[in-house]
């Protein structure tokens, strides 16, 4: 039996993931546990939950891989700041004390890390106990463990693949084919030209955070009109027919300097970037739009190219780019693949993932079994089980959906109902315990109500999306609920959408879309029956004024241009949260939730029971529900926080 670990630090999201035997076993972020959201620190907390959860320690593993090759990062950086010199001296003189003591010396770090995480405390111990390790250390490059977290845990037997983000050691996009447990890269971009940063550069120019803020931007595009685009065109980046980026560098500082854009760049766009938390203008709305039209078009021109290319029917994505759900379902509607698959912690997390399994797959040469391959494929509604090309409207019902590698994302901590009701007892706090049978019941009369729940059940989700699991619901026919939980339980920008949740029977009625999406990664439009018909007056409205406008019975979950960020649920992956939605359906005759992620902003997701807690008395949620035990905040005892919670956590 192989035991792998795989570990991805150092940058943003750090994580790790084991496999045994080819098969994902545990996968967490860091940050879940530390609760510093993007933590960018060894995941000891999240390597010591993956051991805990196989039950072995750190001395049983066979291997440790680690997702990028740190020696050609430093080799880039050297090599962009002599280009640039003597530009960059600042960025390079705060750089260079974190390589030259911890970077450059990798293995050693790894080895008194993962004592650690193996429970030794003391560092000089530590060292001196990491040196004993047994386990082979690896290290893979960081596009090809991207490659290899979008591949293998694919359901495909054979398929294209294409990874987009800001930068690993050189590449920014990589363009490659995975046959059986083979990854093979053909082609690649590289820095500084960049899709990933330069969506970065107009998130950090537009006054939000670079490498947590980019969602802000696709939420705030359908407020803009694309009146940049041709600048933006003409003066800063080039669209080459294959989809590739040619960036003029006049107008960026992210290779030498501590900005991601210049002086150059706030000449172009009229002004200075805006100052984080001011107010959001139509400029920002129009900006946002502009750039994301743009990548649009890149990321369809590097798909067609690479369909071209591969002449493969199925395509696998992953990076920080493939987040870009907007962007994804036009891929989904005017893309030439028949499917796609895109991992869901496509960001620095999911390396983690992609090291593990290429270490089993490549390194090892173990043989990999795809769903495609083993007929584990599920029948659509309709007709058939073999694939069709998704027509425009996105409606075919004659496609396939599939199970995949990673077991709906949930790779987490879970937590019993017996530690939950010894962690209330010892509290002192009131709760309801009900039957799993009745829970769903309860769960959907209280959304009906309008009642605002946390729910913490099941295993915690891997990735940055909450998927049932660790979620904040709510009733989407509720044409209060967006502005209620984006400001009075999220805390957030009143303009950023909800997601809805909906049993995967019933998706095509409500969305063109017939097609899986169980990690929210896709948008489609609300169909038209759905939709409701605007007065003249609300018509003519403008930019953020457009937001408090009821577009559909559905109106919760309705973004201002129609669309819905979606995410697909069967009973075989969540069946405690599909019993709950279904229980909703029979109701109300609505067959879908409301869903975010369970945190406040700046917060990470939640993890325990006691976070769950904590957040649900910080903000005006009305229930909590931790597994069976259901919790009403009107019966709950005053809460006093240790410190105001608002200074705790950075605003992302």
């Amino acid at each position: 039996m192989s035991k792998i670990l795989g570990i991805s630090a150092f940058y943003h999201d750090s994580a790790a993931c084991l496999v045994v035997d080819g098969e994902i076993i545990a996968a967490a972020q860091e940050e879940r546990f530390t609760r510093v959201k993007h933590d960018h620190n060894f995941p000891v907390n999240a390597a010591r939950y993956c051991l805990k959860e196989a039950g072995i320690t750190a001395e049983e593993l066979d291997y440790v891989g680690f997702y990028d090759k740190p020696l050609l990062k430093f080799d880039r950086l050297l090599e962009t700041y002599l280009d640039y010199a003597p530009l960059g001296f600042r960025s390079f003189i705060k750089a260079m004390p974190l390589w030259m003591k911890e970077k450059l010396w990798m293995p050693d770090l790894i080895h008194t890390e993962m004592a650690k995480a193996n429970g030794v405390e003391d560092e000089r111990h530590a060292k001196k106990v990491g040196k004993k390790f047994e386990w082979e250390l690896l290290f893979g490059d960081h596009h090809e463990s991207r490659a290899a977290s979008a591949f293998y845990p694919s359901p495909f037997e054979e398929a294209a693949i294409l990874t987009i983000d800001g930068v690993g050691e050189w590449a920014t996009s990589s363009i490659g084919i995975g046959r059986g447990n083979e990854i093979t890269l053909l082609k690649e971009l590289r820095f500084p030209d960049s899709l990933g940063l330069l969506y970065s550069a107009f998130t950090y120019y537009t006054g939000f955070k670079v490498n947590s803020g980019e969602y802000k931007v696709m939420g705030l595009a359908p407020y803009g009109e694309p009146k940049y685009l041709s600048l933006i065109k003409d003066k800063l980046a080039e669209i080459r027919d294959d989809g590739s980026v040619r960036m003029n560098h006049e107008y960026f500082s992210y290779a030498h300097g501590l900005r991601m854009t210049s002086g150059a760049f706030d000449g172009v766009f009229g002004g200075a970037p805006r100052k984080p938390e001011s107010k959001v203008t139509q400029r920002e709305m129009d900006l946002a739009r502009s750039i994301q039209v743009f990548t649009e078009e890149a990321l369809l021109k590097m798909v067609r190219y690479v369909h071209q290319e591969t002449a493969m029917k199925n395509l696998c994505m992953a990076g920080g780019v493939a987040l870009n759900c907007v962007a994804n379902g036009r891929l989904l509607r005017e893309g030439p693949f028949e499917d796609f698959w895109i991992q869901p912690a496509a960001g620095d997390a999911g390396g983690a993932v992609g090291i593990a399994l290429a270490i089993w797959h490549r390194y090892l040469g173990k043989e990999r079994i795809s769903s495609e391959r083993a007929g584990s494929w599920h029948a659509r509604s309709g007709t058939g089980v073999s694939p069709v090309k998704h027509a425009q409207d996105a409606r075919a019902t004659t496609s396939r959906s599939y199970s995949d590698g990673m077991k709906g994302s949930f790779l987490g901590p879970r937590d019993s109902v017996e530690d939950i009701e010894r962690f209330l007892q010892s509290r002192g706090l009131p709760y309801t315990k009900h039957s799993r049978q009745e829970l769903p019941d309860v769960v959907a009369n209280l959304l009906a109500d309008e009642k605002v729940i946390g729910l913490h059940q099941g295993r915690m989700e891997f990735g940055p999306r909450a998927l049932g699991g660790r979620s904040i619901i709510g009733d989407p026919r509720s044409p209060r609920m967006q502005s209620v939980m984006n400001l009075k339980i999220k805390y957030r920008e009143s303009f950023r959408p909800f997601a809805p949740s909906v049993l995967r029977e019933h998706v095509a009625d409500w969305f063109e879309l017939d097609d899986d999406s169980p990690y929210m990664l896709l948008v489609a439009d609300v169909l038209n029956q759905h939709r409701r018909k605007l007065t003249p007056d609300e018509e003519k409205l403008w930019g953020i004024d457009k937001l408090n406008v009821p577009r559909s019975d559905i109106p919760a979950v309705t973004h201002v241009d129609y669309s819905a960020r979606i995410q697909t649920v069967r009973r075989e992956t969540n069946p405690l949260y599909y019993d709950i939605i279904e229980a909703f359906h029979r109701r109300t005759g609505c067959p879908l939730i409301v869903n975010t992620s369970f945190n406040v902003r700046g917060e990470p997701i939640v993890c325990t029971p006691e976070d769950s807690y904590r957040c649900f008395m910080r903000t005006e949620m009305d229930y909590l529900v931790l597994e069976t035990c259901v919790l009403d905040k009107r019966d709950q005892p005053k809460f006093e926080d240790t410190a105001d919670w608002r200074n705790q956590f950075a605003l992302d």
